[in-house]
């Protein structure tokens, strides 16, 4: 079914959630996971036309990536990991469209329609912007008593 699923972090709790939902997918397809974080603050935007070594986020954020690769490789997973620049959503479907992934699977941080609005939302403009599957899991986690009625799960 699936061979190779591209997994978008944003190094945030929010990883743990997609990465408890991949596992047993990866692990019952025998699919590579491919893991890719992008750096988009302001620095790594503008990091080769400026010639700038790493930020100390860029850093933190390749530590993080090279973590969660290594994690994944001890449970037995093929993953590879990728940090990149720029913008998010180009960057994750240039990188899809080059590894021939045949899943997207992000969590999603559940912003109301305003701040996607105002913030823009990754997962909207991937989205739109692919005919690639994305799985799209809710980084929210709610305690049983505290689920709201309209949430199906």
């Amino acid at each position: 079914m699936y061979k190779k699923i591209l997994v978008p972090l944003d190094i945030s709790r929010t990883d743990t959630r997609i990465l408890e939902h991949i596992r047993p997918l990866a692990r019952f397809t025998g699919a590579k996971i491919i893991l890719v974080h992008v750096a988009d603050g302001f620095s790594a935007r503008l990091q080769s036309q400026l010639d700038l070594s790493d930020s100390e986020e860029v850093l933190n954020d390749r530590k993080s990536l090279e973590a969660a690769v290594a994690m994944l490789r001890a449970e037995g997973f093929s993953v590879h990991g990728h940090l990149l620049k720029g913008d998010p959503v180009s960057a994750i479907l240039s990188l899809a469209e080059e590894e021939g992934c045949d899943l997207i699977a992000m969590a999603t941080h559940g912003h109301n329609h305003l701040a996607d609005w105002f913030f823009g939302s990754v997962a909207d403009g991937l989205r739109h912007r692919t005919g690639i599957p994305i799985l799209m899991v809710s980084a929210r986690i709610y305690p049983p008593a505290l689920k709201k009625t309209d949430d199906p799960l």
